[in-house]
């Protein structure tokens, strides 16, 4: 399955201290890069973030986010810390001795008093579970994304394949006619000049600029590496190295064949093969 590395994943897991939300982004990377910003209360489960993470992704680089979002302040589940409210009291009841005309604070002020009501600790151990579950929920979602978006490049990589194969079999049907046209030029050359033609010596000197113009290796080869691109995008495995390497040899390839290149015809399917090459390769940045 050919995969994309770019991706977004959102989920929310309800907990007891609220909602954990998680967001993934996933761009294009050489190898498996994570990133993850925790809440203090979650840190101590990154090891096993990245276990999750490498269960499921093979390259690119990962910007993990998890966020706890918590109800509004109020009542519910608030506790007052006995020991302050005991301090906090003596304290006042001292000031009301020495101070017996001020004006004795109001609940609502009181309440304000730092540490005196808190909101009870979420059991850490409980919040580790929910946002490991959270990331895995979230990183099947990435997967599902990055699946999508790479069946679409597969698509497109097929289909430049195509084109290639067409490519290279209109040149491969060109070049005897090629030949035969040099062939009647320098043929045609000789007659203007009024030279006498040694038969021997002309037929070797064609035969020579046949060998240089010869491109059966470099078509030859060009047909092998659409074989392996198709190969390729038929793995369960990380495949975007593989396919980068692929696409030097096919430059290389149609690089040669350009410079071999003795007609208008053979130079524009040159041409079309770089473009097609060109798309590919900007593709292949982005699979897995």
């Amino acid at each position: 399955m050919t995969n994309s590395m770019t991706g977004f994943a959102r989920s929310e897991t309800q907990t007891d201290a609220g909602v954990l939300v998680w967001e993934l982004r996933s761009v294009n990377h050489r190898y498996l890069e994570m990133n993850f910003r925790l809440p203090e209360a979650v840190r101590a489960a990154e090891p096993q973030c990245r276990a999750a993470v490498e269960a499921v992704l093979r390259r690119g680089k990962l910007d993990a986010s998890l966020r706890l979002e918590q109800p509004e302040e109020g009542s519910r589940g608030l506790a007052l810390d006995q020991a302050t409210a005991d301090d906090l009291s003596h304290a006042l009841a001292a000031l009301a001795e020495r101070l017996p005309t001020a004006r004795a604070p109001s609940l609502g002020e009181l309440i304000q008093w730092p540490g005196l009501v808190r909101r009870p600790s979420p059991d850490p151990q409980a919040l580790r579970r929910d946002a490991l579950a959270g990331l895995e929920s979230a990183l099947g979602e990435l997967a599902a994304y990055r699946a999508r978006e790479g069946a679409r490049t597969r698509e497109m990589l097929l289909a430049r394949c195509r084109t290639i194969a067409t490519v290279v079999a209109q040149v491969r049907e060109r070049v005897p006619q090629v030949l035969a046209g040099l062939r009647d030029k320098y043929r045609s050359r000789l007659a203007e000049l009024d030279l006498e033609v040694d038969e021997g010596r002309l037929e070797q000197e064609l035969a020579m600029v046949a060998q240089k113009l010869d491109v059966d290796e470099e078509l030859d080869r060009l047909e092998s590496h659409v074989a392996e691109v198709e190969d390729a995008l038929e793995r369960d495995e990380a495949i975007g190295r593989r396919l980068d390497f692929l696409m030097q040899e096919f430059n290389r390839e149609a690089n040669t064949l350009g410079s071999k290149s003795q007609d208008s015809e053979t130079t524009a399917a040159a041409v079309e093969l770089k473009v097609a090459i060109e798309q590919m390769r900007e593709q292949i940045q982005n699979v897995e």
